[in-house]
């Protein structure tokens, strides 16, 4: 018994690689429908919306909730528009003009695009002649060089002929677009620092993000989608589509990622994040006949690669930490992220998460609004 508990969160990590490819298919087989894709997006928030906010209520019930303050609604409102409006409006667009597998691996770039963001910042810092620095540096070049290896040099195909594709112009579009998401996920990440410290009921946060998050894909969807008849459902594949994506995709994976990453911390759970493009990527070429090159192949081996250089790197920084741990603060070091409930009475919730550096122990890398 104590075998399996001690597997439960890989094979929680396996589970939730698998959907994440699921939803990464069958949002481009309704996507490939006709059905508009901000219109998608709209309606997976709304179901998230109806799943996590429930949730959320009755939670708060059984403790005094935190409140949320100008400040506080401010940053989840920044948060919500950038992480979640905006990067899944792109995501699912660059998703329709390239291809799923291409979307999946690009998602492998998000340490190695936060690390350069919070460099740029200040809330990491690099040391010349630092092994580890380099490390982080070297793995980003990579994984940047992978992606434009990708996006450019798709080379001889390997796999499938044209049914669903699209045109040069149209794929590097496409590329363009889940770049500019995978930038959204990244700032996403460093809006966490300030948002978890004003306001560390991440339950509540979530429900509200989801909640704002459909106000402000809707208002958008209005005003860019000009056809009504976008709005319906035309097959029973955009309605599963949109409730797999809004339950699973944004609702269930939210309970499972924060469990893993409380158990073992971000580092463990990012370590699986390739798997997810090996699923989709065999998936993608079975069912919805999608072109291989190789070109893209050995781009997402390089994204891959550098990734786990990246997370090598920052490996390093947890374990500095620990070996430095200032003995007057009682935290237990065994684990990277860890949820701790310092007083049950007043159900005050802290997280503790230093992904980007000492300074930004609060960020919690949660790929639950993430595709």
């Amino acid at each position: 018994m104590g075998a399996f508990d001690d597997s439960k969160p890989t094979l929680a990590m396996l589970g939730l690689q698998f959907s994440y490819a699921i939803v990464s298919l069958i949002t481009r087989a309704a996507l490939i429908q006709g059905m508009s894709p901000r219109v998608f997006v709209v309606y997976r928030q709304a179901i998230a919306t109806l799943v996590i906010v429930p949730v959320s209520y009755f939670s708060r019930r059984k403790s005094v909730g935190t409140s949320l303050g100008l400040r506080s609604f401010s940053l989840v409102f920044s948060a919500s528009l950038i992480g979640v409006t905006i990067n899944q409006n792109v995501f699912a667009e660059g998703l329709y003009l390239a291809s799923s597998s291409m979307a999946s691996a690009m998602g492998n770039l998000v340490p190695a695009i936060t690390f350069v963001m919070a460099v740029a910042l200040g809330l990491e810092k690099i040391k010349i002649g630092s092994f580890r620095s380099i490390a982080k540096i070297v793995g980003t070049v990579i994984c940047v060089s992978g992606a434009i290896s990708m996006a450019l040099l798709r080379g001889p195909k390997l796999l499938n002929k044209t049914i669903f594709g699209s045109g040069g112009e149209d794929w590097l579009l496409g590329c363009l677009f889940i770049f500019v998401s995978t930038c959204c996920w990244s700032i996403w990440l460093i809006l966490q620092v300030p948002l978890t410290a004003s306001y560390p009921d991440h339950l509540s946060l979530s429900a509200w993000m989801c909640f704002l998050a459909t106000l402000q894909s809707g208002i958008l969807t209005l005003f860019l989608e000009k056809d009504l008849d976008a709005w319906k459902l035309h097959s029973y594949l955009e309605l599963v589509g949109c409730l797999f994506t809004g339950i699973i995709g944004s609702g269930l994976s939210f309970f499972v990622q924060a469990w893993v990453i409380c158990q073992r911390g971000p580092l463990f759970s990012a370590m699986f994040n390739p798997l997810c493009t090996l699923i989709v990527t065999v998936l993608a070429a079975i069912f919805l006949h999608e072109e291989i090159y190789t070109g893209g192949l050995i781009g997402g081996v390089a994204v891959i690669i550098g990734l786990y250089i990246v997370l090598w790197g920052k490996a390093k920084d947890f374990i500095k930490e620990e070996d430095e741990i200032d003995p007057k603060l009682e935290i237990d070091h065994r684990q990277t992220v860890k949820i701790t409930i310092q007083d049950s009475r007043e159900g005050k919730l802290v997280l503790e998460e230093p992904f980007l550096s000492d300074k930004s122990n609060d960020i919690e890398e949660d790929d639950s609004f993430h595709q």
